[in-house]
């Protein structure tokens, strides 16, 4: 959407993965509680697991190296909200939805004629308003549309809306054209009517993407909307009087787009989007998907895309989407999935950055640190610490299993009643039900093991030992606490954890690089995303522009790492203005 505005108005104005367990059908593919001798821990299915075998709630056994149930579970609870979704700019995900009666939508147009094709609007005016093209003379057009019923929609996450070749459009061109074309990434206006095409059979009236905000791709402006307001707007353009104080208007205007955006950073993100969780279809379902298995493999997240992916596992895809569009919506076990996923993220989010903070060894100020963590583990574990639980006398159990009944408690707290009617659930649930598993599992090992090993150094007063530790085990136990959970937040990788830090202040507002503005430009990268099967860069060489253009398409600071993996930092809300 942001090329269109770049071509149509500023342009001419300056002149290897472990499977979930699950068939495409949604039955399990292994017998419940069962699993495979290489990969121990892949599923569970009650409190007392008499089907997992021993190893399968040792405090020693992390997941796998290749698991993808934390990604699931991460992308459910980011969905539709933009700091996530711009940390992780190629999208896995597909999940249906609604947008409410009452809703609604902007369309920024160069004349006051309602659009007869397939077409954008947004969802806040500050995006539209980019579009609202025309000269200080002629002013330009805006429309205000709401919707007179629900409005049918399929969401893509990640910053869906950016043209570039590593991934973001990928899912979108799997369900268009049956196969990834990102040499075709700036055909915008052929991509949605295609998607258009394809959605038809289903009722699909639109595609939610993200990029400097989200965005609503119509594909018809009459079908369940209506004109609310169809205004004749002044120009946002410049004057060419105007005095020198005045802001550069483009970057005031991209920095508002981005500061709308900003306001569905995090949870719930944007509720005008209503979604259907029971009907998500992803790609780190490694039984949807089994090609790109070994593409992940020793990858960080940030590199995750879809070049592996066979044709096979794309018509899969395309056959799971038309599923769930064509389902009955009585199709679902009522579970609440959303508020589910987000009780577990507000349980232990700000509970281990607290921990994180205690292990800091630069916090001298703070007294008893060790005593001080141990107290936090135990309240997280407070729940699933029985009347029995108690540590042998003497260390003979290395394996610590006195312990395994306050892991496997804790471990199975959210998902065990779920379980006695797992037939209910559909594939897209069991997939949600696998990503909470495996997350509250090794968010428990975890826990369980720091709490295990503080009681064994004598600082739980409720299971006291005979020996006190000293000043030499103290600094080991930090430092162990220290790297274990640093291991687990490195795992979970919640993006609440990412934040400005200090906090900024009033004038300022935290921002991650954010598509098109900090798209690296004028450098080649490292290794061609495409290896020259397509056009090997992203890079839009800026030699030839001039100097208003390259303030639009300001360069990137020096690092690739720093488009790659944004982060964040504070950025100023009025003039000057600097990304």
């Amino acid at each position: 959407m942001f090329w269109r505005y770049v071509a149509c108005f500023v342009l001419p104005s300056l002149a290897a993965q472990v499977p979930l367990g699950l068939s495409l059908d949604g039955k399990p593919s292994l017998e419940l509680g069962t699993f495979t001798t290489t990969q121990p821990h892949n599923s569970f299915d009650s409190d007392d697991s008499p089907g997992l075998s021993s190893s399968s709630w040792r405090l020693d056994e992390p997941p796998p190296a290749n698991e993808t149930g934390h990604f699931v579970f991460e992308t459910v609870n980011s969905l539709l909200q933009h700091w996530p979704n711009t940390r992780y700019r190629n999208g896995h995900t597909m999940v249906p939805g609604v947008i409410p009666k009452g809703t609604l939508l902007y369309h920024g147009a160069v004349n006051n004629t309602i659009p007869t094709v397939p077409d954008w609007t947004a969802t806040d005016p500050e995006h539209s308003i980019l579009f609202c093209k025309g000269s200080p003379d002629t002013g330009c057009w805006h429309l205000t549309l709401a919707a007179t019923r629900p409005l049918k929609i399929l969401y893509f996450d990640g910053t869906s809306a950016a043209n570039t070749l590593i991934g973001p459009l990928d899912t979108q061109d799997i369900i268009a054209w049956g196969e990834l074309r990102p040499d075709r990434r700036f055909e915008e206006d052929q991509r949605l009517a295609d998607l258009c095409k394809w959605g038809a059979p289903y009722a699909v009236d639109g595609y939610v993407r993200m990029e400097m905000d989200f965005e609503v791709m119509l594909c018809d402006f009459t079908a369940g909307l209506e004109v609310v307001s169809w205004s004749h707007l002044a120009s946002i353009a410049k004057p060419v009087s105007a005095v020198t104080r005045i802001p550069n208007f483009i970057m005031l205007r991209m920095f508002e787009v981005m500061h709308a955006g900003s306001w569905h950073n995090r949870y719930p993100g944007d509720t005008r989007i209503i979604l259907d969780l029971a009907g998500i279809v992803s790609l780190y379902d490694t039984t949807l998907a089994p090609s790109l298995v070994g593409s992940r493999d020793g990858q960080e997240r940030c590199d995750h895309d879809m070049k592996a992916i066979s044709s096979a596992d794309i018509k899969a895809v395309r056959r799971s989407v038309s599923r769930i569009l064509e389902r009955d919506q009585g199709d679902t076990s009522g579970i609440d999935w959303k508020t589910l996923f987000r009780v577990i993220v507000e349980r232990y989010s700000e509970r281990f950055e607290l921990i994180d903070y205690l292990l800091d060894p630069e916090n001298d100020s703070i007294v008893d640190p060790a005593l001080q963590v141990h107290v936090q583990l135990r309240v997280m574990l407070t729940p699933y610490i029985f009347h029995s639980t108690m540590p042998p006398s003497a260390s003979h159990d290395s394996s610590n299993s006195w312990a395994t009944p306050v892991f496997k408690a804790c471990g199975t707290a959210h998902t065990s009643s779920i379980l006695s009617y797992i037939s209910s659930l559909n594939p897209s649930e069991r997939l949600l039900l696998h990503a909470v598993q495996m997350t509250s599992r090794e968010i428990c090992r975890v826990i369980t093991k720091m709490w295990v090993s503080g009681v064994l150094a004598g600082l739980d007063v409720y299971l006291p030992r005979d020996s006190t530790p000293d000043a030499e085990q103290m600094a080991r136990l930090m430092s162990s606490w220290r790297q274990e959970l640093g291991a687990l937040m490195t795992w979970l990788d919640w993006s609440v954890w990412v934040k400005c830090r200090p906090a900024c202040g009033p004038e300022e507002m935290c921002y991650l690089p954010s598509w098109p503005i900090n798209v690296p430009r004028g450098r080649r990268p490292h290794h061609p995303p495409y290896h020259g099967q397509f056009e090997s860069s992203d890079i839009i060489n800026t030699d030839s522009l001039s100097l208003r253009d390259r303030l639009l398409m300001q360069l990137a600071s020096p690092q690739d790492d720093d488009w790659k993996k944004p982060k964040p930092k504070c950025i100023r809300r009025i003039a000057p203005y600097s990304f």
